[in-house]
């Protein structure tokens, strides 16, 4: 068997070539998925229930071994990484894996102990602003706190890929605002890779992250919201219509919808600066549009 190719995969944090990952007896979840994760980059993988984001992220991590293709995270194996490669990766999965009977102290002592680059400064910070009490026993905590201290837990040792799954679910607004900056803030600072899955949209709203739209097994699309937002449009006319106007604008049909009387909608990415004429029925679409057509 050849060897994947992983296209600059030397400059990515993570790599996936050729992914595809099936549940027993049913069909595949992941089918063929290629993505690639750059440093600097904050992703957040969109996607419907049942679509995959945890199985694609567990993959990521070498967590779950795929059926065909390869993973490669810092330029390694993702199933084979040795230990300097896995103290670069922090993870919050998306339900709690503390240990329910130790206090938020004793858990961070604990991990404290396995990575050199512990920053107790950002932890004493964090869990200071997050009000989350140190001697009380993580099972007595509150289902935000919990999720709090697991962010805490996979920050503190300034991971250079940072995977979250669904790390917001449990926390209010203000909680969700905080979290995102410190997320940007780790970019920022760090030029760290942060992938994360969400299901609320509005959050993505607030930076003009990158999004990654997970649909049928495969990423359908990434690209920064602000471009997506800008460059993405919904057109509609006779299928004929469509098919000329879309080689004329060199536009890259994203879906297509069959209408009635031989007409269409077609979502398309334009090229960057483009004018469009007065005459094409087009439309603007928002976050939520994206979703709803793309996974």
């Amino acid at each position: 068997m050849t060897s994947p190719h992983f296209p600059h995969s030397d400059a990515a944090s993570a790599a996936l070539s050729q992914v595809t990952l099936r549940y027993p007896n049913g069909p595949s979840v992941l089918d063929r998925l290629d993505w690639q994760l750059l440093p600097g980059q904050v992703v957040g993988l969109l996607g419907r229930n049942g679509a995959g984001k945890t199985t694609l992220l567990e993959t990521l991590l070498g967590l779950r071994e795929p059926d065909a293709g390869a993973v490669q995270l810092f330029g390694q194996d993702a199933l084979r990484l040795d230990d300097a490669a896995r103290g670069r990766i922090g993870y919050v999965p998306q339900h709690s894996d503390l240990f329910e009977a130790f206090t938020p102290a004793q858990l961070l002592a604990y991990f404290r102990s396995f990575y050199p680059r512990w920053n107790d400064a950002k932890v004493e910070g964090l869990m200071s602003r997050w009000e989350i009490p140190r001697d009380q026993a993580i099972r007595k905590l509150s289902g935000g706190q919990k999720q709090r201290l697991s962010i805490i837990r996979a920050l503190a040792h300034e991971p250079d890929l940072l995977v979250l799954d669904e790390p917001v679910a449990s926390l209010d607004p203000a909680g969700r605002r905080d979290f995102l900056r410190e997320l940007v803030g780790e970019v920022m600072d760090r030029g760290a890779t942060v992938v994360f899955s969400t299901h609320i949209l509005s959050d993505l709203e607030r930076v003009a992250f990158n999004i990654a739209f997970l649909s049928r097994g495969r990423i359908a699309l990434q690209a920064p919201l602000d471009e997506l937002l800008e460059q993405v449009r919904a057109f509609t006319g006779s299928v004929t219509e469509m098919a000329t106007l879309m080689a004329r604008l060199g536009a890259q049909p994203l879906k297509r919808t069959p209408l009635e009387a031989g007409r269409e909608r077609v979502l398309a990415r334009l090229p960057a600066d483009t004018t469009l004429p007065d005459s094409v029925a087009v439309d603007r679409v928002n976050l939520d549009d994206l979703f709803t057509e793309l996974t």
